[in-house]
C-alpha cells in the first residue's frame, strides 16, 4: 500500500515555515525548529528577546543605517531563529545534542557556531542565506571541520511546495508595516 503521506522532512520544514509567520523582522521571515526522534523539541523565529520592542514598533535601525543583509548581527533588536530555538531549549531545559535542526534559510556564521556548540548532529536548511561571502565559506568550512551533516531541503512534492506557497504568501503584510511606520510620527 502506498503511503501518501508527507515525508518526515515535509513535515518538520512545515514547522519551520510556519514559525517563521511569528517573526518581526521587516527584512525576512525565519524559523527554526530542533527535532530529535521525530519529536520536535524547540522551535524559533527571528524577533527581539522577551519584553523588548521589535522593529514593526519601533523601526529597523538596519534599515535606516542601510545594513545590507549578513553584515553588523549586532546592530539589530533582534535574534535569529536558529538562537531562539537554542535558547528555547535551554530556558526549559530541553537537551538537544544529538538532534536535527530545521531552518527556512541556511544558518549565518553565527548560528552556525551555536549549532555546532550545542551539540546538533544535523542542519536541513531550505533557502540560502545570503550571497556568498567570507563569512558563508567560514561557516561552511567549520561545517566540514566538524563534520555536521547539512541537507539542503527540497520539498517531496508539488502538494508541499504548495503548501509552503500559500503559508508564506498569505504572511503578515511587511512592506505595510514599513509603509505604516514612515507615516506614524515616532
Amino acid at each position: 500500500m502506498k503511503d501518501y503521506r508527507i515525508s518526515w522532512d515535509d513535515y518538520f520544514m512545515l514547522f519551520a515555515v510556519i514559525a517563521a509567520q511569528r517573526s518581526t523582522c521587516l527584512r525576512r521571515q525565519v524559523g527554526a525548529v530542533i527535532v530529535k526522534d521525530r519529536m520536535v523539541l524547540a522551535t524559533g523565529y527571528n524577533g527581539q528577546p522577551r519584553g523588548v520592542k521589535h522593529a514593526a514598533e519601533v523601526g529597523c535601525i538596519r534599515e535606516k543605517l542601510k545594513v545590507p543583509s549578513g553584515e553588523r548581527h549586532e546592530l539589530c533588536r533582534g535574534l535569529h531563529a536558529e538562537q531562539n530555538a537554542i535558547i528555547q531549549a535551554a530556558y526549559h531545559g530541553v537537551r538537544i545534542v544529538g538532534a536535527d535542526i530545521y531552518v527556512t534559510n541556511k544558518p549565518c556564521i553565527i548560528c552556525t557556531k551555536m549549532i555546532i556548540n550545542a551539540g546538533i548532529k544535523r542542519i536541513i536548511y531550505y533557502r540560502d542565506y545570503a550571497a556568498e561571502d567570507i563569512t558563508t565559506k567560514l561557516a561552511d568550512e567549520m561545517i566540514e571541520e566538524v563534520g555536521l551533516e547539512v541537507v539542503k531541503y527540497e520539498p517531496s512534492s508539488e502538494r508541499v511546495e504548495k503548501i509552503i506557497k500559500f503559508i508564506e504568501e498569505t504572511a503578515l503584510d511587511h512592506d505595510l508595516i514599513r509603509k505604516l511606520l514612515k507615516e506614524t510620527p515616532q
